[in-house]
Formats: C-alpha cells, structure tokens, sequence
C-alpha cells in the first residue's frame, strides 16, 4: 500500500507489477521455494522464517512463534539490541544536542542525521534499550502482533519531548499531540504525499523554532530516563517556579483564583444541597 501510494503521488502513470499477488505464490514458503529455485539469494529459510523490515529507523520482526500472541519472542530473535537481562551492569549517560527541533550531536559531536542515528541505535543497542512488543491493527483490517526494536528512535523521543517540556506552552503541547496522531497515521497508512502532512510539517516547523539545547539521557537495562534538560529559550523560570515567595508569583494571589476556578463545583454542590 505504501509503496503503490508513493508511485500513484509521483507517477501516476507507472503500471505497478507485484509478482506476489499475480502468480501461484501463497505465502512465505512458496515465495522461499521459489527464490531457492532461481537462486535467488534471501535472508530467510523454512527454519527461521521471520518477516524482517529494517532501515534507520528500526527493524521489525513478525511471523514464525509470534504469530501466537502468547509466546514470547526466543531471545536469538533480536539483532540490533542485547537482552536487558545482559546489558551492563553500569547505565551509559548520553547528550543529545537539538536544534529548532532537530537532533545534531551526540555527546557534543556533530553529526549528520544519518550517522547521529546509527550512533544511538549502536549505544542503545548495547543496553538493550528500544525493544517493544505489540498486537496493532493493520491498514487492511486485520490484526497483527510484531516485535520492534528502536534504539536509537527510543533515545531521541526521549530528548525531544523532554526538551519541548521547557520550550513549548501548554496549549502548544497539547495541539502537537492532537497532530502529531494523525500525522502518524497518514504516515502508517502511506500517504506521506499527502497535502494534508505537507501543512502539518509546516505547523511543525513554526512552533520548533525555539527547540534549541541539550538533554542527558541515563541507559540502563533498557530504560530511558532523562536527567537533565537545558535550553536558552526555556520558558522555566526558577524565580516563579520556586516555593519560596517571589515578586512574580505571590502565593496570595491563589485564593482567589481559586474561589472563580471552583465556581461552578461549589454552585452544583449548593443545588444539591439546597442552599
């Protein structure tokens, strides 16, 4: 579905052949017989005949055992992280550094996207850290459980969202979440030519402008856990924040904010009480 969406976008007039649904081939075993035949070399056999889809971002893992929901993956399986059960016994602590948005260095090395991301799934990796397991529903209908490991992307959804605490409002916040769903589903579902994710980019952009510092990141036995979070556009203020009295904030001023925001509870608790 995805690839044909990305044709119809850029070519309309390409003739798509897709020899699976067009021949006598039903399944996986067939399509292995049939590459064995040819000689035509797969990363697959009879024996261990996961369904694999890797690239930057993760790999997935589906078919054979975990077609059955209740069996756990075998622990040979995983081929970009270690069993947290084996990772080391010491947490790795990691900085990322971000720019409106954008993730450029690790650990104050300046990287290409590319290279920034096989450097996390590499340090990750080795602490067993973004590995998930999950029953999901697939775009044609069906369910489907799959195992996926997300090093690298595990790391730097945790940066970034942490480092958006600091520079993005609340209301901000909340209507990047609302969108940020449905940009994830035009994306599962092949419509990355979408005008609709073009125009969600842009929002996107705008309000990332100001994303800008450093996070550190603790790994350990395949947990993320921020420790820190900087950034010269951080909207945290420390002198309102404090709980020691401020000029900016003076506790005083609560009571009454209180009494109108609880307006209409005590109104409805006086109705039923007759009062």
């Amino acid at each position: 579905v995805r690839f044909e969406l990305a044709f119809f976008a850029l070519n309309p007039e390409l003739n798509v052949v897709a020899p699976w649904r067009e021949w006598d081939i039903t399944g996986r075993e067939d399509a292995i017989e049939y590459a064995k035949k040819h000689n035509v070399p797969v990363p697959v056999t009879k024996k261990s005949i996961y369904s694999r889809d890797r690239n930057l971002w993760h790999l997935s893992h589906e078919g054979d055992i975990l077609e059955d929901p209740a069996n756990e993956p075998k622990k040979d399986m995983y081929m970009m992280s270690v069993d947290p059960e084996d990772a080391p016994d010491k947490p790795e602590y990691v900085e990322i550094g971000i720019v409106s948005g954008i993730p450029v260095s690790v650990n104050g090395k300046n990287l290409s996207p590319a290279s920034l991301l096989a450097e996390l799934n590499e340090i990750g990796g080795r602490h067993g850290v973004g590995r998930i397991d999950m029953v999901e529903n697939r775009l044609v209908g069906m369910k489907s459980r799959g195992v996926y490991e997300t090093p690298g992307g595990t790391i730097l959804f945790n940066a970034v969202r942490e480092l958006e605490s600091l520079t993005l409002d609340r209301e901000t916040i909340q209507v990047k979440d609302s969108l940020a769903l449905k940009y994830a589903e035009l994306v599962y579902a092949g419509r990355w030519f979408d005008p609709l994710r073009e125009s969600m980019d842009a929002f996107m952009e705008k309000i990332t402008a100001t994303t800008t510092g450093l996070v550190t990141l603790k790994l350990y036995k395949g947990s993320v856990s921020v420790t820190g979070r900087t950034s010269p556009h951080s909207l945290y203020r420390q002198d309102i924040s404090s709980f020691e009295s401020g000029q900016i904030y003076d506790q005083a001023d609560a009571a009454g904010f209180i009494r109108l925001y609880g307006l209409p509870m005590r109104v409805r608790a006086m109705l039923e009480k007759g009062i």
